[in-house]
């Protein structure tokens, strides 16, 4: 099933005609619960990948030794999904709490795996026929396939994430790796994403209000401060305010290309490290397809879905349930990419 975007609740060019001239698209994601298979654009699905090439490890030093094992945590979703839906009396019985008390303990591997590469986990790949604002890979690459550690143990903190994107011409790909390796524990559940399908969808967008000319950012901000103080003085029935942030400029969830949303921190400038070239948006990986504050891009095939049991089909969580967004170079894709978590 095809999903599908509302109308924004109001035209935001006719109240910001200047906004015509800003205006850009983004692809929609919508992943879904499903069974992809390697041919196919998805999160958490089997990749395509060539049974003759290494798996992506990561060799950066840190500890791996003790997490909790990815089946594990498959399972305790599964049940807890099961028991939040069953009626009457929806939550897990006390016999699967004891079970759920199990999946959730943390483990200890052997000290070859806690001290070798550890298996990176493919987190998606995405097919540019799929996928309308999927930019060309270098060489005429079709497919993007994205990996992560699941270790929060990188970067000059120490505590950031480890990333790695490949492209590939999927034609090239013969004999597919069927049983890639897994790592044994992980850091982090928000790592270990679940199974899903894509139903990509184009939709219009518009720059995070601190990226566009400065009058005109200014007067969407004021628009948004008058909004805010009306809202806290008005009725508990009063309709909603429409926010130019939440409701008209970038929808959340996973999409492909469009603008970041620097809602977290101030834009920073996200300039190719190669070639000093402006970076544009290549990916968003979210925590949530809605939140409160942003029900307004629901899909129409899913009005009554609450948010606690649907808005988080991948299962994965990026930092303190944020998005991550990365860039990609515009001038020479096979560049190295960039990053920000918002």
């Amino acid at each position: 099933m095809s999903r599908t975007t509302p109308p924004r609740p109001l035209d935001v060019e006719a109240l910001f005609p200047e906004l015509a001239a800003h205006r850009g698209t983004t692809t929609r994601l919508h992943p879904r619960p499903g069974r992809p298979e390697v041919a196919d654009s998805s999160v958490g699905g089997p990749l395509l990948w060539p049974a003759d090439e290494p798996w992506p490890v990561c060799t950066e030093p840190h500890g791996h030794a003790r997490g909790r094992r990815p089946a594990d945590i498959h399972r305790k979703r599964q049940i807890l999904a099961a028991a939040w839906r069953r009626e009457p009396s929806p939550g897990p019985t006390d016999e699967e709490r004891r079970l759920l008390e199990q999946l959730g303990r943390e483990h200890r591997v052997e000290e070859a795996a806690a001290t070798g590469p550890l298996p990176l986990i493919g987190l998606a790949q995405l097919y540019r026929r799929d996928i309308p604002d999927l930019p060309a890979g270098p060489d005429d690459c079709d497919l993007l396939q994205v990996f992560w550690c699941p270790f929060d143990a990188h970067g000059p903190t120490g505590y950031g994430m480890l990333l790695d994107l490949r492209w590939r011409r999927s034609w090239e790909v013969t004999a597919v790796q069927t049983a890639p390796p897994q790592p044994q524990v992980v850091g982090s559940d928000g790592y270990v994403p679940e199974p899903c399908g894509l139903y990509p969808e184009q939709v219009t967008t518009y720059p995070f209000s601190g990226l566009l000319p400065k009058d005109l950012g200014a007067r969407i901000d004021a628009r948004e401060e008058a909004l805010e103080e009306a809202e806290q003085s008005a009725d508990d029935d009063a309709a909603a305010p429409v926010y130019y942030q939440c409701d008209l400029s970038i929808p959340p969830g996973w999409r492909v290309g469009g603008f970041a949303s620097w809602h977290t921190t101030d834009p920073a400038p996200m300039n190719c490290r190669t070639c000093a070239a402006p970076m544009h948006l290549l990916l968003t990986i979210d925590s949530s397809e809605w939140d409160g504050g942003s029900g307004s891009w629901k899909p129409l095939e899913e009005p009554d879905l609450p948010a606690h049991l649907s808005a988080g089909p991948t299962k994965v969580i990026v930092g303190r349930a944020g998005e991550l967004n990365v860039f990609a170079c515009p001038e020479e894709p096979g560049h190295p990419h960039r990053w920000s978590i918002q």
